[in-house]
């Protein structure tokens, strides 16, 4: 199997046990706009930590490769313009680096899931790492189904709303950021934050 086929087997993987933790009150492909109201009694508790405020994610969710400006593509050295793709879990937008061509970055929205990063939350055992950030204030959390950090794949959720996750993750197969991914994940995770805040 080929790394890229791994690493999205492992999205698609977790995204498929958080839904299933979802609420079910939720009609499939209707997202919930009650902000940060008190959960359902059926669905996952908001272990979560809270979004300080919803992000318009309208442009996002129509096509991921909105998620960044022009500028900031080129200024965090990716190569202009993303491939949109949709599957299961969402759509995907996904990115080359400018300089090396086997290192790839993929902001996917979770729109399968309802519930935000709780759902990823609520699925923690599921993890091979579980680490809790924050990007630009806003709440997320290193965590992949494998650990192949030091072998250059590095995913990171942020919760843009108390409703809706991005998947923001990084494939390095080349160039110094190689063994660790992570940072170079979270440049694109603050640009996206940035660019939905209307910053960039």
């Amino acid at each position: 199997m080929s790394r890229t086929r791994a690493f999205r087997l492992g999205t698609f993987v977790v995204a498929s046990v958080a839904v299933l933790s979802a609420c079910s009150s939720h009609t499939a492909g209707t997202p919930s706009t009650s902000g940060t109201g008190s959960p359902s009694a059926s669905g996952p508790s908001r272990s979560a930590p809270p979004v300080p405020g919803a992000l318009p994610t309208d442009a996002l969710i129509a096509n991921p490769c909105n998620g960044l400006s022009a500028s900031q593509i080129t200024t965090v050295g990716l190569a202009a313009p993303g491939a949109e793709s949709q599957s299961d879990t969402g759509p995907t937008c996904k990115w080359r680096s400018a300089a090396f061509q086997l290192n790839v970055v993929y902001i996917s929205p979770m729109t399968v899931n309802k519930n935000g990063l709780s759902d990823i939350y609520a699925t923690k055992g599921n993890f091979a790492y579980f680490e809790p950030t924050t990007v630009d204030g806003y709440p997320g959390v290193y965590a992949s189904p494998t650990d192949n950090r030091s072998g250059g794949d590095c995913q990171l959720w942020v919760g843009v709303s108390d409703e809706l996750s991005v998947s923001v993750s990084a494939q390095i197969g080349e160039g110094p950021n190689k063994t660790n991914p992570c940072p170079a994940t979270g440049r694109v995770a603050t640009a996206m934050i940035d660019h939905l805040q209307g910053r960039e």
